[in-house]
């Protein structure tokens, strides 16, 4: 029994090892930008780029934002687990939680490794699922309210005016359908996960468990119950969090997200002028993004990041410059982390499972 054990708590740490893990989102983002060069670089235009302080200004800004992100999960995740994590440790866990996500399609996405690791922090797995799942409510909560801040001052202007369409199992969708279809659905989620967790977690549970004794849905009833426990951990581990509580949480993710979006911002900056609508815009363009980023089936929508950059702010780089801008985009917010996370997951399996070990032996 002890060996069946230990090779089911390996199987997370084997997927994240996995060199064809790795492989497979370089690959295909190499081959997607390479194509795209080959394809659309004018030689000409970025010949014509001036190494200025303007631009090398914009860049390191560009570069300090990306880094922001990573500040506010950080933040947030030490505030989670009510500092039970070291900053050292919890850096680790970031780059971690962020490597799995490079290297998982991001329709799957990292939440069942990011457990894993709260877990080998020495978070007991009931709660490192409460960490988790308040995580990903915060982030869709942050969406939910962008959204429409943004739409009051970009408007119509939020969808390009060349809109490419999306197939999505084999059925071909407009973009604008796709982004209505998907934020209603982050409301309807976000509003059964405030109600699991905040009014009635048992009753929730009840419905989830009666909506999966539906016949088509009962192969699934055993991991709906399970669900129903998560939320209930859930709602116990967040009672009686304090106001300040929530404003730090919500704060570090209002501060991850922006920082995300404004490397792009800086990035298109260090190249071309742009006003504060036109800032605005850009933001409000990757809220779209983001949304078929999300149901892309390649890892940490490599390729697919790349092309929706050209989609959706072409307009706002100079002329034979825009899959420069977008590989130099996808260097300052996706690939880093592949490299990190390989340097940081040996570390940290060395760490926890010696961390361990100690503990036995005092034992």
């Amino acid at each position: 029994m002890a060996k069946i054990k230990n090779k089911k708590q390996s199987h997370p740490l084997r997927q994240l090892l996995s060199p064809q893990k790795m492989a497979i989102p370089i690959v295909i983002g190499i081959g997607i930008a390479g194509y795209l060069l080959v394809k659309e670089l004018d030689l000409k235009a970025l010949q014509a780029v001036e190494l200025n302080a303007r631009v090398v200004w914009m860049l390191f800004l560009a570069l300090v934002f990306a880094a922001l992100r990573d500040v506010g999960y950080m933040f947030r995740l030490r505030t989670l687990s009510d500092k039970q994590i070291s900053w050292r440790n919890v850096f680790d866990d970031i780059m971690l939680w962020e490597f799995s996500s490079a290297i998982t399609p991001s329709v799957v996405g990292g939440s069942g490794v990011a457990i894993f690791i709260l877990s080998k922090e020495g978070i007991k797995v009931g709660r490192s699922t409460a960490i988790v799942m308040i995580t990903a409510f915060l982030d869709e909560l942050f969406y939910v309210v962008m959204v429409p801040l943004l739409f009051v001052f970009v408007g119509a202007n939020l969808f390009p005016e060349s809109i490419p369409t999306v197939d999505v199992m084999g059925k071909v969708f407009g973009i604008k359908q796709v982004f209505w279809m998907g934020y209603s659905f982050m409301i309807f989620l976000i509003s059964i996960i405030f109600f699991g967790i905040f009014i009635s977690p048992t009753g929730l549970k009840k419905l989830v468990e009666f909506v999966f004794r539906i016949p088509f849905l009962s192969k699934w009833k055993n991991a709906a119950t399970e669900t129903g426990d998560d939320i209930i951990m859930t709602s116990k581990e967040l009672k009686g969090k304090s106001v300040t509580f929530w404003v730090q949480t919500f704060g570090a993710t209002a501060l991850s997200w922006t920082s995300r979006f404004l490397v792009a911002n800086f990035l298109l900056m260090a190249f071309t002028q742009l006003s504060f609508s036109d800032n605005l815009l850009v933001l409000a363009r990757q809220l779209i993004m983001w949304v078929i980023m999300l149901i892309s089936p390649t890892p940490g929508s490599a390729g697919v990041a790349e092309l929706a950059f050209g989609s959706f702010l072409s307009e706002f780089t100079p002329v034979g410059l825009t899959i420069v801008l977008a590989v130099l985009w996808r260097l300052f917010t996706y690939y880093p982390y592949l490299f990190i996370g390989a340097i940081v997951l040996p570390n940290w399996v060395q760490r926890v499972y010696l961390k361990r070990k100690l503990i036995r032996f005092k034992k």
